[in-house]
């Protein structure tokens, strides 16, 4: 029997077949193993129905990317063997519903893949209910790779528990029943084994809710959201934590509802946060504008889909990137972060809460589909380094000492000191036109200059501190792939798949805090590098154009996705060696 280190596994069906729980149920089986795990789900634009799909990483090392090839693909209907069929690797594991479909053994032999047509329905039903179909080929997959049920079965019973007995025996026992069936029944030839490694601590969680716990742990305390599919479940998991964790968590009636609750909140001294994707962004506009104007901290979260317009709803792209830079009219400051996976988003969600009110002004985390419903294993996070820095927000004492409290005061970093409603000494008036110190209409042409000098300021301060890019790989090699956001992942785990001599060609640079714009560091890298790639999940290459626009040096090779679809292992790999 092989052993092996590293599982791609993939269940397929229409949506109500339980494909997602069959997913979640199967990574924290293998969690608990000690195993590193990465998912990604595809389903359709649709309320109801439609093809599903859940794809699984098993590795035993760090892994936060998809591969194309599948080792074992789970059928639960005839369109997931028709669909998925050219994804199965040469030499791989069809497990397929018997009596829902059917698998050409010419087909197979073509790819030497081993075809397992086992009675799915007829399993689930001897536990109880054919709805165990997914659970039945859980089991039949553990026997496949060599594992016991032990943890299983405890996942399986945690996961049902709220169910009652009754459902959780009934699982349980659909579970051994495809374990048995193809320990009993197949022959081991092709049946790989997972080596046996320790256990961790790790917890498999997604971006969305990474973030949403960093933001908690730096003072979050007011979060609304109208529901918007890749960012919702910031919303769900928030609300589900709201009495415990204190946090006022409300669903508006609109976006435009959303982003001016959230204003108002912060105004009055709450830490506050909105969560959207790219069409609610763009109702937000108006709104983001009032926020630099009245100089309100805030954190708004992007999560990006397909567009324009509805576009692709639940598939995954990057192509928000310029519109978060230049949304709004006129000139404004406002600081953009694009985390690359679900541990720099719990960083990042922490730190945006604090640049809000430092800086006084939006602060915009840019994700996408790709991490931010993809589960991944990252350690238990810490809060140790996570400290509230709530900026130039006055105590009482302070401001009473203030004879002409001016709310919008002229300093060189751009930061005012601020009061909040109802502070003795504190008045002043925030509204939408421009203003003078105290907040006054004031159209004066000197006024005007002063005060978009005043806010644009913020930036220049922030960027003597902002954390600069992050360089991976070697980095005195000449050859520079550049990338943004989730593409994180896929580029550092083909990277480590490449062999050493590969590797000491390359260096790989992460912008994370992408305005203001690091110039000099980019700069810098540029012009010692004599190849340069740009990776990115659009069709223009907007980073490239970002870096053109602030550089002066525009990027030639460039390998653009833009196909709903994130980056596959093996895509990265071939470019990456080619380069």
């Amino acid at each position: 029997m092989k052993t092996r280190n590293n599982l791609s596994w993939k269940i397929g069906g229409e949506a109500g077949f339980g494909i997602k729980s069959a997913g979640m149920m199967f990574g924290k089986i293998f969690m608990k193993a000690g195993y590193e795990i990465f998912d990604y789900t595809e389903y359709p634009s649709l309320i109801r129905g439609g093809h599903n799909t859940f794809h699984l990483i098993v590795d035993t090392e760090p892994v936060n990317s998809i591969t194309y090839h599948v080792d074992v693909l789970v059928a639960l209907n005839q369109e997931s063997i028709d669909k998925h069929f050219d994804e199965v690797a040469h030499g791989g594991v069809i497990i397929y519903d018997n009596a829902k479909a059917k698998l050409s053994p010419a087909k197979a032999k073509s790819k030497k893949i081993n075809a397992l047509g086992l009675p799915l329905g007829h399993l689930a039903e001897q536990a109880g209910n054919k709805l165990m179909r997914n659970v039945v080929s859980i089991g039949a997959t553990l026997a496949l790779v060599d594992q016991n049920l032990v943890i299983a079965n405890r996942v399986v019973k945690s996961n049902f528990a709220g169910k009652g007995q009754k459902v959780v025996d009934q699982n349980i026992k659909a579970l051994k029943l495809g374990f048995d069936y193809v320990k009993k029944d197949y022959k081991k030839d092709f049946i790989c084994c997972l080596k046996t490694i320790k256990a961790n601590d790790n917890i498999l969680i997604s971006a969305n809710e990474s973030l949403a716990l960093g933001a908690l742990a730096a003072g979050l305390n007011f979060y609304v959201a109208y529901p918007m599919t890749p960012s919702s479940s910031i919303l769900h998991f928030l609300a589900s934590v709201a009495v415990k964790t204190g946090t006022v968590v409300k669903h508006a009636e609109d976006e435009i509802g959303v982003i001016n609750m959230a204003l108002g909140a912060a105004n009055a001294g709450a830490r506050a946060m909105v969560g959207t994707s790219g069409g609610g962004i763009a109702l937000m506009t108006e709104s983001l504008g009032l926020a630099a104007l009245t100089e309100t901290g805030v954190v708004m979260v992007n999560v990006q889909r397909v567009g324009p317009a509805t576009g692709m709803p639940t598939w995954t792209e990057q192509g928000d990137l310029q519109f978060m830079i230049h949304a709004a009219p006129a000139d404004f400051p406002r600081i953009v972060i694009a985390p690359g996976d679900a541990q720099e988003a719990y960083n990042v969600g922490a730190h945006a809460m604090n640049l809000a009110e430092m800086y006084q002004t939006p602060v915009i985390i840019i994700s996408d589909k790709l991490i931010a419903e993809g589960n991944t294993t990252v350690p238990k996070f810490s809060t140790k380094n996570i400290k509230i820095n709530r900026g130039k927000l006055l105590k009482q004492a302070q401001l009473s000492k203030i004879k002409d409290y001016r709310r919008y005061k002229l300093s060189a970093d751009g930061i005012s000191p601020r009061s909040i409603p109802g502070m003795k000494g504190g008045l002043y008036i925030a509204n939408s036109d421009e203003h003078d110190g105290y907040g006054f209409s004031n159209e004066d042409s000197k006024n005007r200059i002063d005060q978009v000098h005043k806010r644009q300021a913020k930036l220049d301060t922030f960027a003597k501190t902002m954390p600069q890019p992050e360089i991976y790989g070697n980095p005195k090699a000449k050859k520079t792939v550049i990338f943004w956001g989730s593409n994180k992942g896929v580029l550092l785990d083909a990277y480590r798949r490449l062999d050493k001599k590969q590797q000491q060609k390359i260096k790989i640079m992460q912008i994370k805090y992408i305005w203001p714009f690091p110039t000099k560091f980019v700069s810098n890298v540029l012009k010692n590098s004599k190849n340069v790639l740009l990776i990115e999940n659009n069709s223009n290459g907007q980073l490239g154009n970002l870096i053109a626009q602030e550089t002066g040096i525009m990027i030639k090779n460039k390998f653009l996705k833009y196909d709903g679809r994130p980056f596959y292992r093996e895509e990265i790999i071939q470019k990456l060696k080619q380069f």
